[in-house]
């Protein structure tokens, strides 16, 4: 396969950017040899700038329910931005989002958009703590909910590739503020909450891990949470920035039959476009300026561009059964996968949930970042490579989530299926 014109790109991009990227995991560090550039994408495709087309289970992290380039939301944003792309200013397209996003999620009764959903979670703990007057944090081992320096302690998802076990950086008086737990650990969270609930602000959780891989939690475990932040005071956020859409019309929330306090919302509510939200009932959220004293603010936040790619987004979910959809695509790729690692004898451990997925080399059972670091990292970085010479393109660390979308079809699964037993083979050698 050539790559000439990316290895071109790298070498020009180390010179003016950290690494050569603007992200850390698409540096292809944790895999070996270079990153590919992407020229242009379409439907369940991408390109790079060699002309190598790749079946893509990425998706732009997750977002991207309808392929690349889904004509409606083309259509949205190239009319939108011929309106003009930022006003600083209010629009009905963010009232009318809102709306969209206050009738699919059970929790939320108030939204306020952002940019991004790190933006989202710095946000609501800084609601949190303003709402409950109290300090301290709660998270789960290998869970990421975004860069802010509350959170970048025992992450999973870009740290966990990179092998930092700690990020530099972070003030220890937050980190000290940032309580972590195992993820499915119910009696752990008991006792934590049992010696310093009176001291937590809020407990965050993606309610399906998918940025250590995806791990579904166990039943009980996201009542538990519930159970102990409402009994402390606290308050429960779900970090749907994933989930939410993904799993279901109203998040993992709805799934699981569990509402949190404040729910985090990312790019899937703007078509993929630069967006993220957070919302809650009306009393917290009342607390949140200008109506109250916790300040935040954004002048591209509800912009126009992602309010007219998100409103199609969304509509689009409400018009079809994609879920069901989503369903029988995603069992039929993950059937043939695993298939492929019994026939050839390799260990690995298959989640899924929906139209996420992960498959571990791994022969422990896999429930938190503890048995996630138990992976044969070297033979995920071989399987990688194999894979993208067949011309399959999948996320370039052992520890983040595959996605399916709803344009992928059945011979571009069946073709998937034959290089993945390929590329298993080759990485076994």
């Amino acid at each position: 396969m050539i790559k000439e014109k990316s290895s071109i790109l790298y070498s020009r991009a180390k010179k003016v950017m950290p690494g050569g990227v603007n992200s850390p995991v698409r540096a292809f560090n944790s895999v070996g040899g270079e990153p590919i550039f992407i020229k242009s994408a379409k439907g369940s495709k991408i390109i790079d700038v060699d002309g190598n087309q790749y079946i893509d289970y990425v998706g732009s992290w997750g977002p991207l329910i309808f392929g690349h380039a889904h004509p409606r939301i083309v259509e949205a944003v190239t009319r939108q931005s011929e309106m003009g792309t930022s006003y600083g200013a209010s629009t009905e397209l963010e009232i009318e989002l809102a709306e969209k996003v206050v009738d699919a999620v059970p929790s939320i009764e108030v939204v306020r958009m952002v940019n991004s959903g790190t933006e989202a979670v710095m946000s609501a703990l800084r609601l949190a703590r303003g709402f409950t007057g109290r300090d301290k944090i709660v998270k789960f081992e290998g869970c990421y909910h975004g860069h802010g320096d509350s959170l970048l302690v025992k992450a999973g998802s870009g740290l966990a590739s990179l092998g930092t076990p700690e990020c530099p950086g972070i003030v220890s008086c937050l980190a000290e503020k940032t309580l972590n737990l195992p993820f499915n650990d119910a009696g752990a969270v008991s006792n934590l909450f049992q010696k310093e609930g009176a001291d937590i602000a809020a407990l965050i959780v993606e309610p399906i891990a998918g940025n250590m891989g995806v791990i579904p939690p166990k039943p009980g475990f996201l009542e538990t949470l519930r159970e102990e932040t409402k009994k402390a005071g606290a308050l429960l956020i779900f970090d749907e920035v994933i989930t939410g859409f993904r799993v279901s019309v109203g998040g993992a929330q709805k799934l699981f039959g569990v509402t949190p306090d404040i729910t985090c919302l990312g790019k899937i509510i703007g078509g993929g476009l630069p967006v993220g939200a957070y919302g809650g009932c009306k009393e917290v959220m009342d607390h949140i300026s200008p109506v109250g004293s916790v300040y935040q603010a954004g002048t591209l936040s509800g912009n126009p561009l992602a309010m007219a790619a998100g409103n199609v987004m969304l509509d689009l979910l409400s018009e079809s059964n994609v879920y069901d959809l989503l369903e029988e695509k995603s069992k039929r790729l993950c059937s043939g996968l695993e298939k492929n690692t019994k026939d050839l004898g390799v260990a690995t451990q298959f989640t899924r949930v929906g139209s996420m997925f992960s498959n571990f080399f791994t022969d422990q059972v896999v429930k938190n970042f503890e048995s996630v670091k138990t992976c044969d990292t070297e033979f995920f970085k071989r399987y990688f490579n194999g894979l993208l010479d067949e011309n399959i393109y999948i996320a370039p660390s052992q520890f983040e989530a595959g996605f399916m979308s709803a344009i992928h079809s059945d011979n571009e699964i069946d073709q998937t299926i034959e290089a993945s037993f390929k590329a298993l083979k080759a990485a076994q050698s």
